[in-house]
């Protein structure tokens, strides 16, 4: 197993997810290249990833400086920067076209490089099936916000090689987190279980039962959850949550079929937190 992080990471796409996994090997003392669509994306990244860890020197959580840190980011809309890195997440939004054509890229221009997907819910096996080495790919499934969650789910493909798996244990290790293996499956362990809460309490809050803020005080009061189901979504975002049960409703069963609340606040524009409303006010 590793004794510390990779040296060098790439990450494609440097929204909130890939903002926060480029946080978190940066705290850990990895070089890390974010590769976005274009200049003006690759600064807001750049600003994004920045602002998170001075928030994060501010908590005292940042074991390293802010200009430390910030000084061994790289943000661009060349991939061809990819090159030398030792491992290339891809951390783009849920479409399997694509993550499929980030992972070309990424193969194109890092081909040494160990490839990860930061997919909640897509098949690692069904994205491994258009690259070269699918001994070499396997899922990070790092959890919103990033530099804050102990949590990261390892997806395992049934081509993936074993001692990648351990490799990537002790890289999450090195992160300060704690990393769980799963096998390949639809929605994984984490997205399955979080989803199937979520669904059930959408449907309490559609046929009245309780109120969001009550139905989330159960969770967090009754089952010690850090934050209620409905709120968890609103944090997620309904538009990804609804993507995923939708994934889910195909692959496993009616039971995951996304209740018509969400469907109606996503159809709106209410996303959650990122638009200001959702299940709650923010």
């Amino acid at each position: 197993m590793n004794d510390g992080p990779p040296k060098t990471v790439g990450v494609l796409g440097g929204g909130r997810m890939g903002s926060g996994i480029a946080h978190a090997f940066l705290a850990s003392g990895s070089r890390v290249v974010i590769v976005e669509n274009d200049p003006d994306a690759a600064d807001a990244a750049r600003s994004r990833v920045s602002a998170g860890l001075a928030r994060a020197h501010e908590r005292n959580t940042l074991p390293t400086s802010p200009a430390d840190a910030v000084s061994r980011l790289r943000t661009t809309a060349d991939p061809g920067e990819l090159a030398g890195c030792e491992l290339v997440v891809e951390a783009v939004p849920e479409d399997a076209a694509l993550k499929a054509t980030v992972l070309a890229r990424a193969v194109e221009h890092a081909p040494d490089a160990v490839l990860a997907s930061n997919t909640s819910s897509l098949s690692i096996d069904g994205l491994a099936a258009g690259l070269a080495a699918p001994d070499r790919f396997i899922g990070l499934h790092f959890f919103n916000p990033v530099p804050v969650s102990d949590l990261v789910e390892i997806v395992v493909g049934s081509l993936t090689a074993p001692a990648l798996v351990e490799r990537a244990r002790g890289w999450v290790t090195a992160l300060g987190k704690t990393p769980i293996t799963v096998s390949d499956s639809p929605g994984f362990a984490s997205s399955r279980l979080g989803v199937c809460l979520a669904l059930e309490a959408m449907r309490m809050l559609e046929e009245g039962v309780a109120d969001a803020a009550d139905i989330d005080t159960v969770m967090v009061l009754g089952y010690r959850h850090p934050m209620g189901p409905l709120r968890t979504t609103d944090v997620v975002g309904l538009d990804v949550r609804l993507a995923i049960a939708e994934h889910l409703a195909r692959e496993l069963g009616p039971r995951f079929e996304p209740p018509r609340i969400l469907r109606d606040l996503v159809a709106a524009g209410h996303l959650g937190r990122k638009t200001g409303r959702g299940f709650f006010t923010w």
